[in-house]
């Protein structure tokens, strides 16, 4: 994983805003992204991080996490990334296996969004 990433990971699990089975959990994920032929990198995947990080983090202490309506442009963003909804489904089932943590609708179609971005990301990085 990258300098700048792992730091990132490392900050969060450090200065206690969340716990060392969160932030292994998003490693993991990072790490299958990056096996997955995706450009894991502070830049693609910084926001991602944070996010799933962030979430998950809520979900175990118990704290609400906000329900949002998906509007139509995000619906039909999410239409044309069907693979990116897909691995966030993946990815929600994945932590309420280990972590007991399920990611409701509204989070699942935030992290799709960011793992389009990447996905995106990484088809351009792929292009150049």
């Amino acid at each position: 994983m990258e300098d700048r990433l792992a730091l990132r990971i490392q900050l969060f699990r450090e200065s206690g805003q969340a716990p060392q089975q969160v932030t292994r959990f998003v490693e993991e994920e990072l790490t299958a992204l990056a096996a997955e032929g995706h450009t894991v990198t502070e830049e693609t995947a910084g926001m991602l991080t944070s996010h799933l990080v962030m979430a998950l983090t809520r979900l175990l202490n118990g704290e609400p996490i906000e329900q949002f309506l998906t509007d139509e442009e995000v619906a039909a963003e999410l239409a044309g990334h069907p693979d990116a909804v897909e691995r966030a489904r993946a990815v929600s089932f994945r932590a309420e296996k280990e972590l007991g943590a399920s990611l409701p609708d509204s989070e699942i179609n935030f992290l799709a969004m960011h793992l389009a971005v990447l996905r995106k990301n990484t088809v351009r990085r792929d292009a150049s």
